[in-house]
């Protein structure tokens, strides 16, 4: 073969290889562009055929709504949780319809059912939450342990009730001279287990016995056999008598009885 004719294949050799490369470049652009297009799709609406998950969240929450409404007065927040993003479920071809399932709560984390009636009947159930407000006494400034509770030193406050579980007080009136059972920081949410009534007759006093009606009461001199706080029931001794019987404490050294 002549230089000429050795220079002439070559070049097209070069050629067929430039025109195989650019070839590919087009496919894997092309190949690149149904991937976009396709992932498009994907993070977009739901699928054809399938129920939008938006649906059921909005369902679920209106229900929940409702329902926290009418179990409640005052404030109430209800809130529905996210749904797996891999969640599959065949479009309802009639209005979705949700219920509370067996045992349910209506306040604090809780659960809402969501059904498709039909023609393709499903169920799901999707978490959620209801958040109930009120009014709630807490410590104004910090409590020793033993100190007797005065008005000033407590306030009301809205706080959410679901997570209050040993209770509250909704009134300051009903704590004063309480005594704080340990020391209670300022700001701390007022419970029942953190205070007790103040001690009002202890054993061994003198005490006043009281019986009889609003219109007739006898007065007699007695023994108390037993501590006591407003309300609660000791022994007593009559010492006119001498003997033993069980009253309810009144006040500070008087004892109800019934003889």
């Amino acid at each position: 073969m002549s230089l000429v004719g050795f220079r002439h294949s070559n070049c097209i050799v070069q050629e067929q290889l430039r025109f195989d490369t650019q070839e590919r470049q087009v496919k894997a652009g092309a190949w690149i562009l149904m991937i976009a297009l396709g992932l498009g799709q994907t993070v977009g609406a739901a699928p054809a055929g399938f129920q939008s998950h938006q649906g059921i969240v909005e369902t679920a929450q209106r229900f929940l709504a409702e329902q926290a409404a009418a179990a409640h007065s005052g404030k109430v927040e209800a809130s529905i949780g996210r749904l797996d993003s891999r969640l599959r479920l065949k479009r309802c071809g009639a209005p979705l319809e949700a219920f509370l399932p067996a045992g349910a709560r209506l306040s604090g984390n809780t659960s809402v059912g969501v059904r498709c009636p039909g023609p393709t009947e499903w169920k799901i159930y999707v978490s959620g939450k209801i958040s109930v407000f009120g009014q709630v006494v807490v410590a104004s400034e910090p409590l020793l342990r033993g100190e007797a509770v005065g008005e000033a030193q407590l306030r009301v406050v809205e706080r959410e009730l679901s997570g209050l579980s040993y209770g509250y007080f909704d009134r300051t009136d009903k704590l004063t001279g309480m005594l704080a059972g340990r020391a209670i920081p300022a700001g701390t949410v007022i419970t029942p287990n953190m205070l007790s009534a103040p001690r009002l007759i202890n054993r061994g006093d003198r005490v006043t016995l009281l019986t009889g009606s609003e219109r007739f009461q006898v007065r007699m001199r007695g023994e108390a056999m037993s501590d006591g706080t407003r309300g609660e029931r000791i022994r007593v001794k009559a010492l006119n008598s001498q003997r033993v019987i069980e009253g309810w404490v009144v006040s500070r050294g008087v004892v109800k009885v019934t003889l």
